[in-house]
């Protein structure tokens, strides 16, 4: 029978006595593990600990260094998430796996779920060094025996040349395309350099993929895809549009698998609104929201990325698998809660002020209510976007020729002619 934590605390005889609490339940979802961690710190418990759910998840012995405090983010978000950690094994062990964006939020992870999964060799790929030397501490600290084959690549997906370097010394069988730009105010303003690197990013990289008979090409894509009003959600439709078009083309015999996962806002990502929230409360507030009726799915990243290997295991090519990012959270709310955490009071000890919606955002991000509509797949949580727009490899080669005259054209014209452009290609796609 399970005994509340409370209630076993108020037994103990001498409280002061118990220096910490673990917890070693990693499926609990963040409702339970608040609760838990609310009762702990009311007992004056000064050390809380948390079993981690992804790591080292095939050895089951407890080490007292891989502890984890409780971030913010469990509190918040942590979901019950079921992977089937064998399948995922299966499909990365003893293979050669490239992540690109392998120093930002989604990219690292994928790299440190990876290694998990005793793979032949890893490669890196990213255009911040600082970013990547990061990594190298990262890898060294939880996983010091693939060290050896684990490569640090420098380099842009933009750059052809340095791309089909890399794939050829490595030949890599499974590729992660993580790299972006995602920030949607930053690539309003900046629409040539989304389509460079959202875009031709990912198709310099897939065709190069294809050439070298890459077995799985994975790109990691966004809700903001799905009926965009931004730019970077516009550009990352095309990346799809691209990786469909390219899945099944050339030696159907070894015809690279090209697949697609959508989805929406993990907490504790880099820029992105727990973060904010932190450093504005540091400040002392207020907290800043765009707007009262701000709407948004979350997820851990742990969680996400876990669903993207899940996800990556299934297809069959050409699909676009949408994750379930579980019910949709009020940003306002996320601000009030993440107040009294801090064991403040909202509008009083911290006040939250809306400040109006940025160009290019929506109120309310759809994912699982896409245009084209979604089916269910084997996994409770990943979902199949149903055929929408599909473009031939032909068709999207005229494309790229397009945009290709637009961005190296003058900067004023070019700019508005890329608006012009995804308008035209992007179904429902609409500038707010």
């Amino acid at each position: 029978m399970e005994v509340p934590l409370e209630v076993v605390l108020k037994n103990v005889e001498n409280k002061e006595e118990i220096e910490a609490v673990i917890i070693a339940i990693p499926t609990l979802n963040h409702k339970k593990l608040k609760d838990i961690y609310n009762v702990a710190i009311r007992e004056k418990v000064q050390t809380i600990k948390i079993v981690p759910r992804i790591y080292g998840f095939d050895t089951p012995d407890l080490k007292l260094k891989s502890l984890e405090d409780i971030s913010i983010e469990d509190l918040m978000g942590r979901q019950v998430v079921k992977i089937d950690y064998r399948v995922i094994g299966e499909f990365v062990k003893d293979k050669t796996v490239l992540i690109t964006g392998a120093g930002g939020s989604i990219g690292s992870e994928l790299v440190m779920q990876i290694c998990a999964f005793r793979p032949a060799r890893v490669i890196l790929f990213d255009i911040d060094d600082t970013d990547l030397h990061t990594m190298t501490l990262r890898v060294n600290k939880h996983y010091p025996h693939l060290m050896d084959r684990t490569s640090f690549i420098i380099g842009d997906v933009k750059d052809e040349q340095r791309v089909l370097e890399v794939f050829q010394e490595f030949r890599p069988q499974i590729v992660f395309h993580a790299a972006a730009f995602k920030h949607v105010p930053m690539m309003e303003h900046n629409p040539k350099e989304a389509v460079k690197v959202n875009i031709f990013g990912t198709y310099i990289l897939a065709k190069i993929a294809l050439d070298c008979k890459v077995e799985r090409f994975i790109m990691i894509s966004t809700d903001k895809a799905v009926r965009p009003t931004s730019i970077m959600g516009a550009t990352k439709r095309v990346a799809e549009y691209i990786c469909q078009a390219l899945n099944g083309a050339g030696n159907k015999a070894q015809a690279t698998k090209f697949i697609s996962v959508r989805f929406g806002n993990v907490l504790g990502s880099r820029g992105s609104v727990v973060p904010l929230f932190l450093e504005q409360l540091k400040s002392g507030g207020p907290l800043t929201v765009t707007h009262k009726d701000m709407v948004r799915y979350f997820m851990t990243i742990p969680e996400a990325v876990s669903l993207i290997l899940q996800a990556s295991t299934m297809g069959e090519g050409g699909e676009v698998f949408v994750l379930d990012m579980g019910e949709p959270v009020k940003i306002v709310e996320l601000a009030e809660e993440l107040i009294t955490i801090q064991g403040l009071r909202p509008y009083k000890d911290i006040d939250i002020e809306f400040t109006g919606i940025r160009p290019g955002e929506k109120i309310f991000e759809e994912i699982l209510t896409a245009e084209e509509g979604t089916v269910a797949s084997k996994h409770e949580k990943v979902f199949v976007a149903r055929n929408g727009v599909k473009y031939s490899l032909q068709k999207v080669e005229e494309i790229m020729k397009e945009f290709k005259t637009l961005v190296e054209g003058p900067s004023m014209t070019g700019e508005k002619g890329v608006k012009d452009l995804l308008k035209k290609y992007v179904r429902h796609y609409e500038e707010k």
